[in-house]
């Protein structure tokens, strides 16, 4: 029996799960590519920004400023574009961010929760269906004959519905929970990197005084089949793109502050 077949013995109900199905493996498949982007680098520029403002803050807020493709990189970029702040917009700073940042890492939950719920309910609609439709034909002289043999059939058809919403329910249910831990692990490392950075900020704050926009390089732009993916991919290069940081130019000596774009 092929799948076709299934399906059209499933009955009616077999096409609101099929679009139900589809609906929950594009979520889980953007999700994944999501994840599998963010988790590849996410500790190499968690380290490069902390290890690096410990000696030089404009060079820090370089690196931060290059990894802006990433949420770690925008949650460390956040307080170090500020023109000017004090211990408390730093850690204002830090804490919007993240809760922007940690948002959107929740994108597609809702989604995934109305398949959970929706996809047994609607298995049950149509075994209930067809169960009508094949004890619509018993008649009570017919019971204990073989004229019956068809109505178990058509009740055992009528499970395929229950089946597959169930089946289409257990899957969104286990990737829901993997990107729920996936969230919370997130949580863990933005409070982490969040407490460095504000520790060594209110250790040694940062000269404002020589973080210009002149001393902020952009953001570098790699052009590519696929631009997203060659600023995810510095290992096809033999190097990392945080490996080498332009050095602040000892010239460069401003008498005010100016904002930082």
């Amino acid at each position: 029996m092929d799948i076709v077949d299934l399906f059209k013995k499933g009955g009616p109900a077999m096409w609101p799960l099929l679009a139900l199905s589809i609906l929950s493996l594009s979520v889980i498949f953007e999700r994944l590519w999501f994840w599998l982007r963010v988790l590849n680098q996410e500790k190499e520029i968690v380290d490069r920004v902390v290890d690096t403002a410990r000696t030089d803050w404009i060079i820090a807020a370089n690196i931060a400023r290059q990894a802006t493709n990433q949420p770690i990189g925008r949650f460390l970029y956040a307080p170090l574009s500020l023109p000017k702040s004090d211990a408390e917009t730093f850690r204002l700073a830090l804490e919007a961010t993240a809760e922007d940042e940690l948002a959107g890492m929740r994108r597609g939950e809702k989604l995934l929760e109305a398949v959970i719920a929706l996809a047994p309910l609607l298995g049950l609609l149509g075994t209930v269906l067809g169960l009508i439709h094949s004890l619509r034909a018993i008649r009570i002289g017919d019971l204990g004959t073989e004229s019956t043999a068809g109505v178990t059939t058509g009740i055992g058809e009528a499970l395929i519905a229950t089946a597959t919403g169930l089946i289409v329910a257990i899957i969104s249910l286990a990737f829901y929970r993997l990107f729920q831990g996936l969230v919370v692990n997130q949580v863990k490392i933005f409070r982490r990197a969040g407490n460095d950075m504000e520790l060594l900020y209110r250790q040694s704050p940062p000269d404002y005084t020589k973080m210009t926009p002149e001393n902020i390089v952009p953001p570098v732009t790699i052009i590519g089949d696929s631009p997203q993916d060659n600023l995810n991919s510095p290992r096809k290069k033999g190097k990392s793109r945080f490996s080498e940081t332009p050095e602040p130019s000892p010239e460069s000596d401003f008498s005010e502050p100016k904002d930082i774009e």
